[in-house]
Order: C-alpha cells, then sequence, then structure tokens
C-alpha cells in the first residue's frame, strides 16, 4: 500500500512508559526528548491503543487523551512515538466509502489502496487566497432558497433540538446535490448512531450518489477524543479535493454540538476548569480552528452545512451562540412547524442569511423576501386576536393578509426524496426561479379562490390548480336533501296504495 501508515516517514523516535491511567487520561514518563504536543502515540498489544499528546507537564511527563477504549491498559507498560500527529487518507481512492477517524475502512469493500497519508492538523488557507465574490448555492429546497439562500463557500447551520428534521434535512440536501452539483460531497457524523450511519449509506447507495461521497463517522459510544478529531480529519478530506483536485466540496456534519461536547468532554478530562455552564474555557478557540479551514479559495469551496443541536430549544446556550458566530446563514427549525406538519419546519421569521441583500441576490429577490416575511410577522401578530375573538372580527385588509401567510406557509411545505417511502409522496427539486414565481403569484392573491391545502406538499406553484381540480373531482358525489323528497313520497304513496288494497 503506497504512503501506508505502517510505511509513515519519522516512526518511533523514543518509547515511554505508562504511569498512571485515569479513564481516558494517560500519564507517561519519557527520558529522552519529550514528544510534542499533537503526536500519536501507541500503547498495548500491537499499538491497538491510541493517545494524543495533550500537554508537556515537565522535562520527563507527558499527558494524553487516549482516542480508543483503554481496557488493558496499566502502569509500566511500553509506549511507542509514532513520531507525527494523527493522519488521513485522502485521494481518490477514498470516494465511496466509509471510514473511522484513523482512515480506517468500516464497509465491506476491500482495503484502500494507493492514497496518501496527511495531517488532521491544518492551518486555514490564508486571506490573500480567499475568494472575495459572493455566490449563491442553490439547493433546490424552496423555504431555503427564497428566505435563507446558502453561500457557495460558506457555512451554514441547521438549529433544532431533537425530533425536528436535522438529518433528514441533511439527507435531502445530498440528493439534491447530485442533480447540479459536479464536486465531492463529504458527510462526518460526530456522535452519531450507527443506525443512522448504516441508514445513510445503505440510502446513499440506492439513491446513485456514493461514487461521489464520502463518509466519516465517530459514533456516540466512542471515546470523547475520537469524536473531538473526526471533524478535523474530515476537513483534511476536503482540503484535499479543494485544493488538489480543485473542485467543489459540501461538507455535511452532524452535529457540530456534539463536537463541542466532545471537547468539554476532554477538557474535563484534563482538569481543566470549567467554564459557562459547564462548557470548557477554550471553547471558542477549538470551535474557530475548526470553522476556519472552510473556506471559498482561488482552487476551489467548501461549503459546509452544519446541524446544530441546541440544548432544550435554548438559543442563548454559549454552544449555539459561538457558533452563530461563524455562519453565513442560520436555518432555525422549530418543534410548533413540525408539530403542524408544515415540514421541512424552517421557521422563516428566526433563520436569517447574509446573503439577502440586493448586491447579492437581485432587487427582486430581495424584495420578494421582503414581502414574504412581513406578511408571515403579521400573521403572527395576528395571531392571538384570531384565537379570542375569532378570525371574522379581523378587518378585510387583515383577512386578506392571513390568506396569504396561510397559503405561503403551505407553498414553502416540501416533499422531499428521503422521504418517499414513509409519505407515499414523490419528492420534488424546485429551482429558485420557480419558488419566486410562486411566492410572488400568491402574495399577487392569484391562489385565493383555491383551497389551502391545494398549496402543501407541491413542487412548482402551478401544481397546485391540477391537485385542486383532482381533490374535487375525487369528492363523493351526494344528492340535496331536496331531490332526495319525491322519491321519498312517491315511495310513501306506493305504501299507503297496498294498504287499502
Amino acid at each position: 500500500m503506497a504512503n501506508s501508515r505502517e510505511e509513515r516517514p519519522g516512526t518511533a523516535t523514543n518509547s515511554g512508559t505508562v504511569v498512571a491511567v485515569r479513564g481516558s487520561v494517560i500519564d507517561m514518563h519519557f527520558d529522552a526528548a519529550l514528544p510534542a504536543v499533537r503526536t500519536l502515540l501507541r500503547a498495548g498489544e500491537n499499538g491497538r491503543v491510541a493517545i494524543e499528546v495533550l500537554a508537556q507537564r515537565d522535562a520527563h511527563h507527558v499527558r494524553g487523551i487516549a482516542l480508543t477504549p483503554t481496557q488493558g491498559l496499566a502502569r509500566g507498560m511500553r509506549v511507542e512515538n509514532t513520531g507525527g500527529p494523527l493522519l488521513a487518507p485522502v485521494g481518490k481512492p477514498i470516494l465511496s466509502r466509509m471510514f473511522d477517524v484513523f482512515g480506517n475502512t468500516i464497509d465491506s469493500d476491500p482495503e484502500l489502496e494507493g492514497v496518501q497519508w496527511r495531517s488532521v492538523h491544518n492551518q486555514p488557507p490564508p486571506l490573500v487566497r480567499r475568494s472575495t465574490k459572493s455566490e449563491i448555492f442553490e439547493t433546490g429546497i424552496k423555504a431555503i432558497d427564497v428566505l435563507t439562500p446558502l453561500e457557495r463557500g460558506g457555512k451554514a447551520g441547521l438549529f433544532g433540538g431533537a425530533g425536528v428534521g436535522k438529518t433528514v434535512l441533511l439527507t435531502e440536501m445530498i440528493h439534491n446535490m447530485v442533480g447540479h452539483q459536479q464536486g465531492v460531497s463529504i458527510f462526518c457524523g460526530i456522535g452519531e448512531r450507527s443506525r443512522e450511519g448504516e441508514e445513510l449509506y445503505r440510502e446513499m447507495k440506492a439513491a446513485g450518489v456514493l461514487p461521489n461521497m464520502v463518509m466519516i463517522f465517530a459514533q456516540m459510544n466512542e471515546s470523547p477524543g475520537a469524536r473531538f478529531r473526526v471533524g478535523h480529519a474530515a476537513l483534511t478530506m476536503a482540503e484535499y479535493f479543494r485544493d488538489d483536485e480543485h473542485r467543489d466540496v459540501l461538507l455535511l456534519i452532524d452535529n457540530i454540538f456534539r463536537f463541542i461536547q466532545a471537547g468539554s468532554e476532554v477538557s474535563g478530562l484534563m482538569g481543566q476548569m470549567p467554564s459557562r455552564l459547564g462548557y470548557q474555557p477554550t471553547m471558542g478557540t477549538e470551535l474557530a480552528a475548526l470553522e476556519e479551514r472552510i473556506a471559498n479559495t482561488d482552487s476551489g469551496a467548501i461549503t459546509s452545512i452544519q446541524a446544530v443541536y441546541v440544548p432544550a430549544d435554548d438559543f442563548t446556550d454559549p454552544a449555539a451562540v459561538h457558533t452563530f458566530s461563524h455562519l453565513s446563514a442560520s436555518i432555525v427549525l422549530s418543534r410548533k412547524r413540525a408539530s403542524e406538519g408544515l415540514f421541512p419546519a424552517i421557521d422563516p421569521l428566526q433563520s436569517s442569511s447574509k446573503m439577502i441583500t440586493p448586491g447579492i441576490v437581485g432587487e427582486r429577490h430581495y424584495r420578494l423576501a421582503q414581502a414574504i416575511r412581513r406578511t408571515l410577522a403579521q400573521y403572527a401578530e395576528l395571531k392571538d386576536i384570531i384565537a379570542m375573538l375569532g378570525l371574522e372580527q379581523l378587518s378585510p385588509n387583515d383577512r386578506k393578509v392571513v390568506a396569504r401567510a396561510r397559503r405561503l406557509e403551505r407553498f414553502l411545505t416540501q416533499p422531499f426524496f428521503t422521504t418517499e417511502q414513509f409519505t407515499n409522496m414523490s419528492g420534488k427539486l424546485v429551482s429558485l426561479e420557480n419558488a419566486l414565481d410562486g411566492c410572488e403569484r400568491i402574495l399577487a392573491d392569484e391562489f385565493k379562490d383555491l383551497p389551502e391545502s391545494a398549496l402543501y406538499m407541491i413542487g412548482a406553484v402551478d401544481e397546485a390548480t391540477v391537485k385542486a381540480k383532482s381533490s374535487a373531482s375525487a369528492e363523493p358525489e351526494i344528492k340535496p336533501a331536496a331531490e332526495a323528497k319525491p322519491e321519498q313520497q312517491h315511495s310513501e304513496d306506493k305504501a299507503h296504495a297496498l294498504d287499502d288494497t
């Protein structure tokens, strides 16, 4: 195997011994030169325990965090210095494969061949190499492209609590990229369930998108050190495709909160004093070291979409606040909208994008987005009056606003390709032009005579008319009571005649 991990340059420069094992934290003694911080060490039988150096305690002792389980490790055991940091595989052979944090394949396909190994710790691209041009990154999802457009080479966050549809929305974006995105998709699962990883692999294979996709996982039952480093390994792979092959990369991270959580666990294990709400004092630095590597350069772009779990739906939580500062678009998923069946459950009033300016999206798009937000905000204000007094007590103008807002809410729903087996509705990919056209026509009251349900779960707006007609023809014909009366009278007269005879 070319450039394999067994043939790395600078192997075992010196060895040491284990002096203390406290869960995942290991103290080691070295007589000669101490290994540098971030150096990977190996201990135990066949070097099965991987340890990353996090601190040099004195002239002869280092403290590290185990990236693998430490069962069987004991004081006095030998520790080998690999002479370098944790490495990740890069190259064309990694496409369509699934990896763990060490670059081992965890699918059932043959072993990798012809790959290079690069350090997971790289510096962000310098400012002189970064592109200054802002471009829209279309997803084919109406609610995102119209109200919170994504930036090519930017970072977008999917904020929401448990069970509101973050992973489904990420999976749908991978599906939609196949049609008009000729780049590479990299899925990084931080603290994922093994069930979710297996389902995603199967779905991507069935959809035919696996040949241009790489998956890397650190499951939630793995050590905090592995979960903390898997994001860096995924970025090393993404940087190869951007810088060496000059391709655009879509990097999907699920879930960036678990990266912060893993860093908090590592910090606590290392004995650092916790900061606000128990988070690590170095959270801002650690998150910036990861996020700043995601950039649009002169050779290509890494566009990142990150799911962000919000603890207890509290957007003032330090993890959510620190993540917000790195994003060019924030897509907030609402539990209330999910309970109403409005999927994707994107809250248009809380979500935002730095791309919504006339200079980037154009005057028409900007004007429409503002009109949609204004209409939905007015509807939100009128909801209390409707609940207390009823819709009839509103003025005619307010009733028109409510009708438009309810139709817009339903038009911004969309059937997904990834949920076809659950909903029995075929997925829809909607262009930005079609989405804007539909919103403009709804705001002009073109569909005021159609029922609201005709605009629910459709693609382009013209499907609403077809849906309304098919719904009307499917309803059973009910005879009016007036028509039934003569027949009833006739039967009664017949009965009386029989009695007389």
